[in-house]
Order: C-alpha cells, then structure tokens, then sequence
C-alpha cells in the first residue's frame, strides 16, 4: 500500500525551497540543495511530497541500480551494459523513489559492500548495493544533514559530483551509476559558529 503525502502544491508560502527543490529535480547537476528553518517549516514535508509530483521514470527490469535503458552504454552498470549489447534489454517504468538517509549511516550502507562469500566461493563479485544504488535517478534526502560525519559527507557529496559510486574492497571494484538530487535540510539554531 502506497503512503499518501501531503501534496507538493498545498504547501503555502515557502516559494524560494519549493522553487529550489524543483529546480534540482529539473536539472539535478545544479548540485542539490540545503534547506534551512525553524522546526515546522515543512522541510521534510516538501520533500516527501515532490516524488508525488515527479513523472515515473524508465528503468532496466531488474537493475538494482534503475539504469536509463535510454542512456549512452557508459552509464549503465555492468550487468546493463552486457544486456544493451546482447540486445536483451528489457524495460519498465516505475515512480521516482526517495531515499532516506539516517544519522547512524555507515560507509557500507551508503556505498554497499561486496559479498566476500560469492567472491571465495564461486569468483564473483557481487555486490549488496547500498543507499547510493537506491538513490540513483531518484531523491537523496538527509534530514539534519549537520549532524552526519564528515566521512558519510565525503562520500555523498564524490559520488552526487562524479555521478558514479565506486566500491573496493579486497583488491576488487565494482562501480555504478549514482545520480541522484541531494537535498539536506537543518534547522539554523543547529549551525555551529
């Protein structure tokens, strides 16, 4: 069961984040948005409720990483790659997803991590995608984005930059796609001087 928003387009006032939030779904390479105020403001709000609004994307059936089937070969993963040249690939479309990222995020949730049993076992390296890989095409959201360890930021803001997340890990690296619109938000009594 699909859980109901508050719609984007109730939301009174508040027109420069609603313009910003937006302006970054249009054209996520202006790099996200930070969104500052009170508690109440309906940050978090707006945020949840864009998906709401936003046309269902195009994706690869089965791709963990919601490959474009419609992008050049270089920006789809691996497995999409071989699939786009074999002529197997197969698509569906979906709604656009929003990600939560929580405070306590490790560098493995975020990322995703190898699976060190495939890898001894049978030599694969298969890889338990992370937040990075359910972000992609869709909204990363960071409520109390001040609160997130330096090294989780690192990482978020490399891969919103670059457009990839690369894992290694034991002397093997898989990469996917990751982009993604960024959007933290604070409060600004949290900011520290």
């Amino acid at each position: 069961m699909k859980k109901i928003n508050f719609p984007f387009a109730a939301i009174i006032g508040q027109e420069k984040m609603k313009m910003a939030l937006i302006l970054n779904v249009i054209d996520p390479q202006i790099g996200g948005v930070l969104l500052t105020g009170h508690q109440g403001t309906g940050k978090s709000t707006a945020v949840r409720s864009l998906v709401d609004i936003m046309p269902q994307i195009e994706v690869v059936v089965g791709c963990p990483f919601s490959c474009d089937p419609k992008s050049n070969i270089d920006n789809l993963c691996a497995e999409c790659q071989a699939k786009k040249e074999s002529s197997q690939l197969k698509t569906t479309k979906r709604e656009m997803q929003l990600t939560n990222l929580p405070l306590g995020v490790t560098e493995d949730m975020v990322c995703g991590s190898l699976s060190i049993d495939k890898v001894l076992t049978e030599g694969i390296s298969e890889l338990y995608p992370g937040l990075l890989a359910k972000a992609n095409r869709g909204i990363l959201y960071i409520d109390e984005i001040n609160l997130l360890q330096d090294h989780i930021v690192d990482t978020l803001l490399d891969a919103s930059a670059s457009g990839i997340n690369i894992i290694e890990r034991e002397g093997i690296s898989v990469m996917h796609p990751a982009r993604f619109v960024l959007v933290g938000s604070m409060n600004p009594e949290e900011i520290l001087n």
